[in-house]
This record gives C-alpha cells, structure tokens and sequence, in this order.
C-alpha cells in the first residue's frame, strides 16, 4: 500500500539524496537557477544539472537545454495521475 504525504501533490515516488540542497543550487548555472524558480515541480539540483550538462555536452545552448527541461517536466506531470485527475 502506497504511503500517503499530505504535503505531496503528487503520486510520483519521493527520492532522499544526502546533499546539502542548498549548496548544489548555488553551483548551478544562472540560467538553471532561473529556470528552477519557476518549475512546475521541486526538481532537485542534482537532477536538473545532470540533464543541463548532458544536453550542453551534445551542444545544445542553453536556451535549447532549458527547453529540454520543459519538455522532460512536461512530460512527468502527464504520468502524474494525481494532477490529472485533479484538472479534470
């Protein structure tokens, strides 16, 4: 039986990292931090620059690995049945 978090708006499994969260912020790129502020989920730091570095690192710029990222959240909140279920 799935836990309940009445904190949580979503059904999607919560991952521990042992981090200072605060400090991996910090370490991101302006542009990231930027994006972070308006995320629709809590993406953590360490998820968000490992998706940065990999599309940067294949040449994208960061406007386009800030479009990944949109597409990559975009596409969790559609599995995300908790959400879905609440918008209709």
């Amino acid at each position: 039986m799935a836990r309940y978090h009445k904190n949580r708006a979503s059904n999607l499994p919560a991952k521990k990292r042992n981090v200072d969260p605060m400090a991996a912020y910090d370490a991101l790129p302006p542009e990231l931090r930027a994006w972070l502020q308006g995320a629709k989920l809590p993406w953590s730091a360490h998820s968000c620059k490992k998706i940065w570095t990999s599309a940067r690192a294949k040449g994208a710029s960061p406007q386009e690995a800030l479009e990944r990222l949109n597409r990559i959240e975009d596409a969790t909140l559609a599995r995300d049945s908790r959400r879905t279920d609440a918008a209709a």
